[in-house]
């Protein structure tokens, strides 16, 4: 059955390839079944955050990009599965036209995120920081983690409340088919 699904998959991601499926949601099974798609691309937050070497950042750094912004914290043991995931994500899409955006949200000492992030292998996804959490409530976050998928115009598409496998094929698929979603193509 796994055979099958995996050809249904990567058919599905041939056709997106050459714009024959518009609908993202469509390829999502499994754990991206929790990623709920916005009936209309909806405004993000232009609250700030701190960047990993210290600067102001905000999401308008990444105009013109698929963005996957992960809320999560080192206390967080869910943060802890779903961030190699991520990071397997970010080696395998990651580039000029998509990028992970991990955001420590609350009280995240440094050493305390550095050593989180060594400790499950992850070395290629930023170290940004909200220790006051006024990017996170403004953008309506409760509860950790959350992932949010912006457009290339830097609006919200959709969102995941919780944890998932973001390596997994339906994630590849989707994320996918928004990178191939490109003005004049």
């Amino acid at each position: 059955m796994r055979i099958v699904k995996s050809a249904v998959l990567y058919t599905a991601l041939a056709l997106v390839a050459n714009g024959a499926i518009a609908d993202p949601a469509a390829l999502r099974e499994g754990d991206m079944m929790k990623l709920m798609f916005h009936s209309s691309p909806m405004e993000a937050s232009d609250t700030g955050f701190t960047r990993e070497d210290g600067t102001d950042g905000s999401l308008a750094d990444y105009q013109g990009k698929i963005v996957l912004v992960n809320f999560w914290a080192t206390w967080c043991a869910p943060c802890r599965e779903e961030m190699p995931s991520l990071s397997t994500l970010q080696t395998e899409l990651g580039g000029e036209d998509f990028e992970v955006v991990t955001i420590a949200t609350g009280p995240n000492p440094a050493p305390a995120m550095t050593r989180f992030f060594d400790e499950i292998g992850v070395d290629n996804l930023p170290l940004h920081t909200d220790p006051r959490q006024g990017f996170a409530r403004s953008m309506g976050v409760m509860g950790l983690p959350v992932t949010v998928i912006l457009d290339r115009d830097g609006m919200e598409i959709a969102r995941l409340q919780g944890d998932a496998d973001w390596s997994s094929d339906s994630a590849r698929a989707v994320i996918g088919s928004l990178i191939g979603d490109t003005p004049g193509q």
